[in-house]
């Protein structure tokens, strides 16, 4: 495949213009001749010029899906010729951690990482992926990719215990855990070949600044997510003795009520009262169709049922058992959906955005994202 870079500069070179144009404003932020590019612009800017869909807002394990392709996007200052930059977070998985050490320590968390990876190839039909890289020197900009593999189980060797951190290699690449963070780092090497180009920081860009926002024509952006109103949150659990736990006989589980004979693939996503207290009109009335796009780019046939409006479901049912309990969460039938899968994978529930009352579409969402969400409410 080539680079980014080359297939930029075979089209139109947006990607490279944006880059050096937001470089050129560092001066709003810092008074280093380093350019300084927030890391969420960058997904921004990769995702625009090269029509990628942007998987950064979803906190999964690739920040854009380029064709089928999962990307690692990593913007940072790099001085010398490599930097330990993060690659993972495993605070809700912080109590198992805490008890291991040394190889035990890295095997564990090289599972971890392989899970998410395998989540996120499974959840957006990925065939393959990579990291490409902006790094950023003293007036310059380094561009590269470089391989976005999962660690080699059966090779981890090198391992080094401390007090705050571990280090560990693969055969490929060095890693590091930050014990306090229950982050999870990995060393990034510049190549000899990476693309350079040259970047003139502004002076004084605020000058420019004024002089842009004489043009009162500019369009401000309507496609906000607004809470309740084109998305919300909602909760593969519930809780006992106020521990997150998942319905052993309804929700993911509805397959194994009791009474009737069920098929396994008889499941719904348990939606709260409060959400229909606070958002009324988000969703259609029960038992009217509507279209669910889930991140493969399957379109299923959605309805909320059920009594109080607390299910939604597809039809046919087994449509959503298919994506997330046999796709996602990768259970096979007759296996319970637990909330110990949910935080192994790092998510516990889902977002749902709504385009009109006929469209809307589906992802998982992080540990605690509904909690924060109604919290705000």
């Amino acid at each position: 495949m080539k680079t980014f870079v080359e297939i930029d500069l075979e089209n139109n070179g947006n990607y490279l213009k944006m880059l050096s144009a937001i470089s050129k404003l560092s001066g709003l932020f810092s008074e280093s001749s380093i350019p300084f590019i927030n890391y969420r612009v960058a997904e921004n800017i990769f995702c625009r010029s090269f029509n990628a869909d942007n998987l950064s807002r979803s906190d999964t394990a690739f920040d854009a899906n380029f064709n089928s392709l999962g990307v690692g996007l990593k913007t940072f200052t790099c001085p010398s010729s490599s930097s330990l930059e993060k690659v993972a977070e495993f605070n809700s998985l912080s109590r198992i951690l805490s008890r291991l050490n040394g190889k035990e320590l890295a095997s564990k968390l090289s599972e971890f990482r392989n899970e998410r990876i395998d989540l996120a190839s499974r959840t957006y039909n990925l065939k393959s992926s990579l990291y490409h890289i902006v790094a950023r020197r003293q007036n310059e900009l380094i561009l590269f990719e470089t391989d976005y593999e999962k660690i080699d189980l059966v090779n981890i060797y090198g391992v080094k215990s401390k007090t705050a951190s571990l280090q560990f290699e693969d055969g490929k690449n060095s890693y590091l855990f930050n014990h306090s963070k229950n982050t999870l780092y990995r060393r990034f090497i510049i190549p000899r070949n990476a693309y350079r180009f040259p970047v003139e920081i502004i002076e004084n860009p605020y000058d420019l600044l004024l002089e842009l926002f004489k043009d009162r024509s500019l369009r401000v952006s309507k496609d906000k997510l607004v809470s309740g109103v084109n998305y919300i949150i909602l909760p593969l659990y519930g809780f006992r003795k106020k521990q997150k736990f998942v319905f052993e006989k309804s929700g993911l589980n509805q397959w194994n009520a009791s009474g009737r004979k069920r098929d396994y693939g008889e499941v719904y996503i348990p939606i709260p009262i409060q959400i229909h207290r606070f958002f009324p009109d988000f969703f259609p009335p029960r038992d009217v169709a509507f279209n669910l796009k889930v991140p493969s780019g399957e379109v299923l046939s959605a309805k909320i049922c059920q009594d109080n409006s607390k299910a939604l479901m597809t039809n046919p049912n087994n449509a959503l058992s298919d994506w997330l309990l046999r796709k996602v969460l990768k259970l096979q039938e007759g296996e319970l959906a637990t909330f110990e899968k949910l935080n192994s994978l790092g998510f516990d529930s889902v977002i749902i955005r709504k385009t009109d009352n006929e469209n809307y579409s589906i992802d998982k969402a992080i540990i605690d994202s509904y909690e924060y969400f109604i919290s705000s409410e």
